[in-house]
């Protein structure tokens, strides 16, 4: 016999003797203990509810339901043991069946935690009637039903049962000042805070926490001076203060204090200076921490993404894996497939997708939509279509069909992106900012431009839809490609507000294209103004006069730039050929087989003038030989 299964079955024939029938364990096969006596019944019970708990934990739900209905006496905590078990294996309908039965024994403890279960599994209503039905509450009862209200947003409805309690715990206020600092009632949190007459860490950290969301870090700061008692918690919800207020100075003193840091003290500092766009600092306390988790690595290869290093991402992302052997999460997976994007690294994308076909995050509408953005962007359109067709029959949300339709948009697509639009609203789905931006552009680079203004004017009139740059950026590149600047350059300045260079850049490269040397010669002034110290503000701005044959002016714009020391990055591409990827930068002549290419070139740019009908001054970008 197995070894671990003779010690159970030696623990058990050498129990005390029972009167009980029988009690069946599944590691011996119809095992009975019979006795004469009484004495040790609850004794016994003990043991099997323990045993039912054992296996719970460990997911055998199955088993340890055999246990219980092999038992011939059952008390209150057998069947609070057992319906438990149900409800943490995720098996509502299963516990309710069992709680629903005459013989059941129901204490208060069971019915919470039923309530608590329907609340687990976000079916309020069915927790709000069971409460409502419940011949006994405690407090716990209460504290559960308040807090069931808070998760899903009805706060009023959690403040209103909490003024109907009979008695109240700390646990309890501290549950509704939480929900009234989430939803913004900060002042109502605040009032109860200082009615309680005892607080206990918690209270004090949810009041520093709720100010600082609600933007009144100071009042947090003078909060959390106050406290009587602070763990690592308390501190992590000031710096954290300071960090989503942008004030980073102070937070990194108040880090620089910390008696005592955890993960998240390293984390919400990472974090926030890369929200700040500080990445050597970011850089600095990464490489300091003594541990890291998948969110500090994440974190870190977002902030390589945004400032335009996906490379140093994807690589950081390869050294996750090799050091610490840390499984990636949505997140990760998103963030570094976002670094393939960009760098158009389909092998690396494709790797990438292999790895996520073994994990539950092959569901993910999340990673799902980043793969079709990645495999769209690597030009891999025909697979990123696929995607999203294969995935329609499961349960596609909106962020896929954003995805989409921004692939779509990507290809110039138009008529494309358009019907997937109408498509997604005919099955219910309502669009957000987000899929504006992509059916703008999609109009935009398709040439629809009637159609563009009719999408553009919907959004205005939807009140459910912020407008935001993107979108009046979209609507001025459209503009300009439809060569209507006169119209643009009135809704620029009707915005009444500091207009971004995104804006002045989509005019000016209008300008460019239709040759509007009045208009064109505003915009640039306005756009050398506000980024004098970026090259690609004066080659815009160069390219701009070149292509309305203002010579002069150009030559100018391009000399201030030389004198002010700045260069331009050199335009790069590059092709996979067998397993050697062929780099080529502009004005590069070091490549093996240069002369051939040259001519190859010479060639395709003379087809092209020739196809064209162009002169050499009417062509507004040269080929680099």
């Amino acid at each position: 016999m197995n070894k671990f299964y003779y010690h159970l079955s030696h623990i058990f024939i050498n129990l005390p003797k029972l009167k009980i029938t029988h009690c069946y364990y599944p590691f011996q096969n119809n095992l009975r203990i019979r006795s004469s006596s009484t004495a040790t019944l609850t004794s016994e019970m003990k043991r099997c509810n323990y045993f039912i708990s054992k296996l719970c934990r460990e997911g055998k739900v199955n088993e340890a339901r055999k246990v219980f209905d092999e038992m011939s006496k059952r008390d209150s905590c057998l069947w609070t043991t057992m319906i438990s078990g149900y409800i943490k294996c995720g098996l509502i309908n299963e516990a309710r069946k069992l709680f629903d039965r005459p013989d059941a024994q129901k204490s208060v403890i069971v019915w919470t935690a039923m309530v608590s279960g329907y609340i687990k599994m976000n079916r309020i209503e069915e927790a709000e009637r069971l409460f409502n039905e419940m011949p006994v509450r405690n407090v716990v009862s209460w504290n559960t039903m308040i807090d069931g209200y808070a998760r899903n947003g009805r706060t009023q409805e959690a403040l209103d049962l909490f003024g109907r309690m009979p008695e109240r715990n700390v646990v309890s206020w501290n549950t509704v000042m939480t929900a009234l600092a989430h939803c913004g009632r900060i002042d109502d949190a605040e009032r109860l805070f200082n009615e309680m007459r005892e607080r206990d860490v918690v209270s004090w950290t949810t009041m520093v926490a709720g100010l600082s969301k609600n933007g009144r870090v100071d009042a947090a700061r003078e909060v959390f001076d106050k406290m009587p008692i602070r763990n690592v918690v308390s501190w992590n919800a000031m710096i954290a203060g300071y960090a989503q207020n942008g004030r980073f100075d102070e937070a990194l003193k108040l880090f620089e204090r910390m008696p005592e840091r955890d993960m998240p003290s390293w984390n919400t500092m990472v974090t926030g200076f890369i929200q700040n766009g500080d990445l050597n600092r970011a850089e600095q306390l990464f490489h300091a921490m003594p541990q890291k988790n998948v969110i500090t690595w994440t974190a870190m290869m977002t902030g390589y993404v945004q400032h335009g290093l996906s490379e140093e991402a994807l690589k950081l992302f390869n050294k996750m894996q090799a050091n610490d052997g840390l499984k990636p999460t949505t997140g990760t997976f998103v963030t570094v497939l976002g670094a393939c994007s960009d760098l158009a690294g389909l092998p690396e994308g494709q790797q990438i997708h292999q790895m996520i076909s073994k994990t539950v995050f092959q569901e993910s509408t999340y990673v799902v939509s980043a793969l079709i953005n990645m495999y769209s962007k690597c030009g891999d359109f025909h697979v990123a279509k696929k995607m999203f067709d294969d995935g329609l029959s499961g349960h596609m949300d909106l962020i896929a069909w954003n995805g989409m339709i921004a692939a779509y948009a990507h290809h110039g697509y138009g008529n494309e992106a358009i019907n997937l639009f109408n498509k997604m609203q005919e099955l219910g789905f309502q669009a957000n900012d987000v899929t504006y931006v992509g059916l703008l552009t999609a109009c935009s680079h398709a040439g629809l431009f009637d159609e563009g203004f009719k999408y553009f004017d919907e959004l205005l009139k939807n009140r459910y839809i912020q407008v935001r740059e993107d979108h009046y950026t979209c609507l001025i590149d459209l503009c300009g490609r439809a060569g209507r600047l006169d119209e643009a350059l009135n809704i620029i300045e009707g915005l009444g507000k500091e207009v971004s260079l995104s804006l002045w850049g989509a005019l000016l490269a209008g300008c460019s294209v239709h040759g509007n040397a009045d208009i064109g010669k505003l915009v640039a002034d306005k756009v050398l103004k506000m980024e004098p110290e970026n090259a690609d503000t004066y080659l815009l701005a160069s390219n701009m006069y070149a292509s309305v044959g203002m010579r002069e002016e150009a030559a100018n714009v391009r000399m201030k730039m030389k004198k002010k020391g700045l260069k331009k990055q050199p335009g790069c591409s590059w092709i996979d050929v067998g397993n050697t990827v062929q780099v080529f930068v502009v004005n590069d002549k070091s490549h093996s087989q240069f002369e051939m290419l040259k001519y190859l070139l010479l060639d395709l740019h003379t087809k092209m003038k020739k196809n064209r009908d162009m002169s050499d001054d009417d062509l507004l970008v040269d080929v680099e030989i």
